[in-house]
């Protein structure tokens, strides 16, 4: 009688993160939620999200509240975007119930459709297996656009000047492949595929265009099956139709090893580089790096980045180091201070302020086209 050996084979699963981040509501204005509007959505995602999610964290980048999720359910998940869209609702009770300023407000949608994109909320997905060490950056922003990550994206894949590696480590050397997005089109996704090393002046051209233009992916070029970047592409005047808020994207990075470092993605950030944004959404003013859970600065709701990185194994997420928490970045805010001042002096006047066609606000606009009829003609 043979002897039977049961062999048990092990796939690799792969893993999702998800970081969806939307705001729905501040105390006294675009400040920061309260905590009890955080314990909501918190606790809402613990209890909902117990056997659909492996692990996750809540936390705020000033008055938005953002959801990081590791996952088995693949990227565009209904039901993960369902439990996301469900802690804002309950959220925004909460925000109501307290008063606070702009309840629900990148809420654009009445009601959830299946998939989170194209109702407000940021949304940054990527899908992998896990390697044995797996490393991840996430960055979030308020009072800005989508297009404040172009700059760093593109320092931190494209440029040797700021990312070494693409020149010294062997598994980067080839170089990243950028998967960018014309956010004009509304109808669907219209995208392209941009090669650097080789197309490099053509990402640059249209990366400069940061308010139509943005980095939505990055690839590998070594391993082209591995997504690198997942960065929020949603414009909410797009949705709306009109001025309801900053779109306050964030964006996923996996670091180390094959990919930039960690250290070489973070310091694409010292630059405090100018986006537009700011108070009302219609100034150019630089963004500031700060540490997690900061509110918005009332000197104009500066816009501000902040960014976290931690390791995580089997879906479970360790805890996080604060990137911009250590006193080099104190440094970069004093520059970032004094380019805010410098810049919001000259008032009104272009460049600080934005030109007529970007103000979110109609106010501009409205005026302009009245005076309109006063201009006359003057005869020779």
């Amino acid at each position: 009688m043979g002897t039977h050996f049961a062999i048990k084979v092990f796939t690799c699963m792969k893993m999702t993160l998800s970081l969806i981040k939307a705001d729905i509501g501040g105390i006294g204005g675009h400040t920061k939620p309260s905590e009890k509007l955080l314990e909501t959505v918190r606790n809402f995602v613990k209890e909902k999200g117990e056997y659909l999610l492996t692990d996750h964290r809540v936390y705020h980048t000033g008055d938005d509240v953002a959801i990081l999720m590791t996952h088995t359910n693949g990227e565009g998940n209904e039901k993960v975007h369902q439990l996301a869209w469900d802690a804002f609702v309950a959220g925004t009770e909460t925000a109501k119930s307290e008063g606070l300023y702009g309840a629900g407000q990148d809420l654009l949608k009445d009601a959830f459709t299946g998939n989170i994109q194209g109702m407000g909320p940021g949304v940054a997905e990527i899908e992998f297996e896990e390697r044995p060490n797996e490393s991840v950056m996430a960055f979030s922003m308020d009072k800005t656009e989508p297009g404040a990550f172009n700059l760093p994206m593109y320092l931190g894949f494209a440029d040797p000047m700021w990312c070494p590696g693409l020149i010294v480590a062997p598994e980067i050397m080839q170089g990243f492949t950028f998967e960018i997005i014309d956010t004009e089109n509304t109808e669907a996704d219209k995208v392209i595929r941009l090669h650097a090393p080789e197309d490099l002046y053509d990402i640059a051209a249209l990366l400069r265009e940061t308010r139509r233009y943005v980095v939505k992916s990055i690839y590998s070029r070594k391993y082209p099956d591995e997504h690198v970047v997942s960065v929020s592409t949603t414009r909410l005047k797009n949705i709306a139709g009109k001025y309801v808020g900053k779109d306050d994207p964030v964006a996923l990075v996996r670091v180390q090893k094959i990919f930039p470092a960690t250290e070489e993605i973070g310091a694409c950030y010292r630059n405090a580089h100018f986006v537009a944004g700011d108070c009302r959404g219609s100034h150019q003013q630089p963004l500031m790096p700060v540490t997690i859970n900061s509110p918005s600065s009332v000197h104009y709701c500066v816009p501000i980045v902040q960014g976290i990185t931690f390791s995580m194994r089997n879906g479970i997420l360790t805890e996080f180091v604060d990137v911009f928490d250590d006193p080099f970045w104190d440094h970069i805010r004093e520059k970032a201070s004094r380019k805010s001042i410098e810049m919001r002096e000259q008032g009104f006047v272009e460049p600080s302020m934005l030109p007529r066609e970007e103000l979110e606000y109609g106010g501009i606009g409205e005026r302009l086209d009245k005076l309109e009829s006063r201009f006359e003609i003057k005869p020779d």
